[in-house]
C-alpha cells in the first residue's frame, strides 16, 4: 500500500470532482459561474496548477448535491491534500512540475522507466548522481548540487519497506559503459544496480537493452516513466524529459503510446538473470 501523498490526494480529488460536473451533465461555464471563477481559473484548479479554497470547495458540493457518505470520503481526500511533503522543502530549487513528479511519485504504486543514457534517478548512487550534477552546469548552480542529490535519495526511499514502490527500470547497454563520475563511480553504480534487484525487501526489476537488439532503439535516448496508482479512479500517468523540456503527460493518448514503446523495448530487453550477469560482466571489466 502507497503512502499518503497530498499530490495525489489533491489529484483524486478534482478528478472526482469532475466527473461528477459529467454526470450531472453540468458544463464548465455553469460550473465556473457557480464558484464566481473564470472557465480558466476552473482548469487550472482541475489539473492541479491552481489551488482549491475552501468556499470553491463547498460551492461544489452544494451544487453538485454530494451525498453524505461521498462527501466524508472527499473530505478526506481534501484533509490529504492539505498536508506538506517533503518536497515541498524544495520549492526554490525545483520547478511545480519536477515537485509534482515527486509527489506523485510517492504515492504512486508501480513505475516502469525507461533510459537510453544513464542509469535512472531512483537507482542513482550518491557518488553517480553527483557526477551527473557537477556535468550538468548549464541548470544546476555548484552550490545547489547536493541539495538536488539530498532529494534525489530522498526520493529513493520508497525503494525499501512495506510500502514499497515496485519498479521495473528498462536501461540501454549504452549506460552501463558510458564512464559517468569515472571507472570507480561507475563500478560502484553497476554493483548497486545488483543489489536493488536483489533485496528482498525492495521490488526492483532491471532489464538492460543489449547493443545486439535487433529492434530500433530509441534514437533520442530520452527517458520516460510510466506512473501507476492503486485507486481505481487515477489513470496511469506518465514523464518525459529531454535537455530542453520535461514535465507530466496526462493525455490518455500519448500515455498509450509511450506504454507500447516501454513495451517494445521491455521485449528488446534481456531476462532478468540475463541482464544481471551483463550488469556484472560490465562491472568486472572497468579498468
Amino acid at each position: 500500500m502507497a503512502p499518503t501523498s497530498p499530490t495525489v490526494a489533491r489529484w483524486e480529488l478534482t478528478l472526482r470532482l469532475n466527473e461528477w460536473r459529467k454526470q450531472l451533465g453540468i458544463d464548465v461555464d455553469t460550473a465556473a459561474k457557480a464558484l464566481k471563477i473564470t472557465r480558466n481559473h476552473w482548469w487550472q484548479i482541475m489539473s492541479d496548477r491552481r489551488a482549491l479554497t475552501d468556499d470553491h470547495f463547498e460551492a461544489m458540493m452544494k451544487l453538485f448535491g454530494i451525498g453524505a457518505d461521498e462527501q466524508r470520503e472527499l473530505r478526506a481526500l481534501r484533509n490529504e491534500a492539505r498536508e506538506r511533503g517533503w518536497w515541498s522543502e524544495y520549492s526554490g530549487l525545483f520547478s511545480d512540475e519536477n515537485r509534482r513528479l515527486f509527489g506523485l511519485e510517492h504515492g504512486a504504486q508501480a513505475v516502469q522507466s525507461y533510459e537510453g543514457l544513464l542509469i535512472p534517478g531512483l537507482l542513482q548512487t550518491e557518488n553517480y548522481a553527483r557526477a551527473i550534477m557537477e556535468s550538468d552546469i548549464a541548470r544546476i548552480r555548484p552550490v545547489d548540487a547536493e541539495r538536488y542529490i539530498e532529494a534525489r535519495m530522498r526520493r529513493q526511499k520508497r525503494l525499501i519497506g512495506d510500502d514499497r514502490l515496485q519498479l521495473t527500470a528498462v536501461i540501454s547497454q549504452a549506460a552501463l559503459v558510458q564512464q559517468t563520475g569515472g571507472s570507480a563511480v561507475l563500478r560502484e553504480q553497476l554493483a548497486h544496480l545488483v543489489e536493488m534487484v536483489r533485496n528482498k525487501d525492495a521490488s526492483v526489476d532491471v532489464r538492460i537493452v543489449p547493443f545486439s537488439a535487433t529492434r530500433r532503439p530509441i534514437l533520442s535516448g530520452s527517458p520516460f516513466h510510466l506512473i501507476d496508482f492503486a485507486s481505481s479512479v487515477l489513470p496511469t500517468l506518465a514523464w518525459h524529459e529531454s535537455v530542453a523540456t520535461h514535465g507530466i503527460i496526462d493525455d490518455p493518448a500519448r500515455v498509450r503510446e509511450l506504454r507500447i514503446i516501454y513495451a517494445q523495448q521491455f521485449e528488446s530487453a534481456l531476462s532478468q538473470s540475463d541482464s544481471l550477469a551483463l550488469i556484472e560482466q560490465t562491472a568486472d571489466g572497468i579498468a
